[in-house]
């Protein structure tokens, strides 16, 4: 059964265990990608997140009211023949992180970006081995290259369903740091949103907000926590986020 199917056909849906993973079965036949290769899950967790939106579907499909679905496929279909192109893409956000550039003024905001922005920094370079330089303003600055290369490898160290995921961690947030931090459960995925958005908040408390800005920002916030959950459902390092 392939994902672009126009209508509901099937009655029943269910996870069964494959010889590498799991599979959604739509009336006893297995779910296939896009590329017509078998979707096979890496985690029955991971494997029931999909399934609910098979399960949940009516009518004609929608692709986008079916997001791990499409986080899936592309898993399978598009992450291994590009995964080191996917490594350098995000890998490369280290190189002008969000947290290492810093307001001039007011002082308020600085001091609220140094409260929230040197802990996740100094856990990668306590944890990760990669220290990042901070500096103020957005003239870009050079980040030591031993930095950089450690990043690029941690990021290397997921396989293609983490990777899919944390592709939006990172894109969401705009902080290579943030979506590591969230990944390797040092950070809670909330928690994290709120570090990525301190100068949004801020110009919120001095402007007030924006209702179309909010809608939008609370779609962003909705990815970013759903692609936490997506990554932690088939995550190798489990364990609580430290704050």
């Amino acid at each position: 059964m392939s994902f672009f199917k126009a209508k509901r056909f099937w009655t029943d849906v269910t996870v069964a265990q494959a010889d590498q993973g799991y599979v959604i079965h739509l009336d006893g036949r297995v779910v296939k990608t896009p590329l017509k290769q078998d979707l096979v899950l890496p985690t029955q967790a991971a494997a029931e997140l999909v399934a609910t939106e098979w399960d949940a579907a009516e009518g004609e499909l929608n692709p986008a009211a079916m997001p791990a679905t499409r986080w899936a496929n592309v898993s399978v279909d598009k992450m291994g023949p590009q995964f080191d192109g996917v490594v350098d893409m995000l890998a490369a956000y280290g190189g002008n992180d969000l947290l290492c550039y810093r307001a001039t003024h007011p002082q308020e905001l600085i001091a609220r970006q140094a409260a929230v922005w040197d802990p996740p920094l100094q856990w990668a370079a306590d944890h990760l081995g990669a220290p990042l330089l901070v500096t103020k303003g957005v003239i870009p600055i050079d980040q030591p290259n031993q930095s950089l290369a450690r990043l690029r490898t941690v990021v290397g160290g997921f396989d293609c369903f983490e990777l899919a995921a944390f592709h939006d961690l990172v894109q969401i947030s705009g902080s290579l740091v943030l979506a590591l931090a969230v990944a390797h459960r040092e950070m809670e995925v909330n928690a994290a949103w709120e570090v990525a958005r301190v100068d949004e908040i801020w110009q919120i408390e001095q402007w007030g907000e924006d209702e179309e800005a909010m809608a939008t920002a609370e779609l962003k916030r909705q990815s970013f926590v759903f692609a936490d959950r997506l990554m932690t459902s088939v995550s190798k390092s489990g364990g609580q986020a430290s704050y």
